[in-house]
């Protein structure tokens, strides 16, 4: 994937409608909006800004987790981490919210690799979760495997899944449901102990799954990660240990989301040598090795 500065585009403002606000455990929040123009054009990776409360101006950037063009929705897991987030979780049904989206250069899939590996660590899962429904329709020629990980309870019911998965260690067996009612195999990691779970780090359990495949096998996979930056440089580790490609959607925190500020930098290696990128405009989505170079 290219690496060079990202072209912005235009990006749309729009007053979305708040159709629910549901609360789970650890603070976390799954926000629904009407906002039929950006579900329009959305693609998996990209992120919105929205305005809290109308009395805080600055915007808090959301990854989102799903996307109806038909029914003009927008969906964004969240959880609370300050004052901006903790107003958000309090607007109701009926409010409306200034939006801007879809922001930012999205994944991109290969065709030949047909069996992308998806890594969501806490509220890095959003993406994760677009990017499984946008494969699911997509057909059957491609055959994705998501592994999640989180410290705190899973934003959703946990069950055991019923699609098995060849490689991965005996009696993990819990998912997320959405998916598996896509078809779409899932497993989870957690070190708290959560019934089902891989005990260990979740890229842990994506390189015990890797170490069983074959060489054919291996060679159709892709990597695609978000989450903390610690968990992002395991997974470039991971796919770097079997020679996979691997694209990240980094988190940085965001003040204008459109690339005036540059606030959100990070060093990534580029062609021309290292140099300074915006991730709300040339990310969030990088390709890893860029970010995370390799130990020589």
């Amino acid at each position: 994937m290219s690496t060079e500065t990202g072209q912005r585009g235009s990006i749309l403002i729009e007053d979305a409608v708040v159709l629910s606000q549901k609360a789970f455990e650890g603070d976390q929040y799954i926000l629904r909006v009407r906002a039929a123009r950006s579900a329009a054009r959305a693609k998996p990776g990209q992120f919105a800004h929205l305005t809290c409360d109308p009395g805080l101006p600055m915007r808090r950037p959301l990854s989102i987790m799903r996307v109806d063009t038909g029914a003009g929705w927008m969906e964004f897991l969240y959880k609370v981490v300050g004052t901006g987030s903790r107003l958000l979780s309090q607007r109701r049904e009926g409010d409306t919210i200034s939006m801007l989206a879809p922001i930012g250069r999205p994944f991109e899939l290969r065709p030949e690799r047909r069996r992308p590996l998806l890594i969501g660590g806490g509220v890095g899962i959003p993406p994760m979760v677009f990017l499984a429904e946008h494969l699911a329709g997509l057909g059957k020629t491609w055959k994705p495997l998501v592994l999640m990980g989180s410290e705190i309870p899973f934003p959703f019911e946990t069950r055991p899944s019923t699609l098995l998965i060849d490689g991965i260690p005996d009696g993990v067996i819990a998912c997320m449901p959405l998916l598996e009612g896509w078809g779409i195999p899932s497993r989870l990691a957690s070190l708290k102990g959560y019934a089902g779970c891989f005990d260990g780090f979740v890229t842990d359990l994506a390189r015990a799954w890797l170490k069983r495949l074959d060489s054919q096998v291996r060679d159709e996979i892709e990597v695609y990660a978000c989450g903390p930056t610690p968990m992002l440089r395991a997974a470039a580790e991971v796919a770097a240990e079997f020679g996979l490609p691997c694209q990240v959607s980094l988190e940085e925190h965001m003040a204008c989301a459109v690339g005036g500020c540059a606030g959100c930098t990070v060093l990534v290696q580029t062609d021309n040598g290292p140099a300074m990128k915006r991730v709300c405009v040339d990310g969030p989505v990088f390709d890893a090795y860029r970010v995370f170079p390799p130990a020589a």
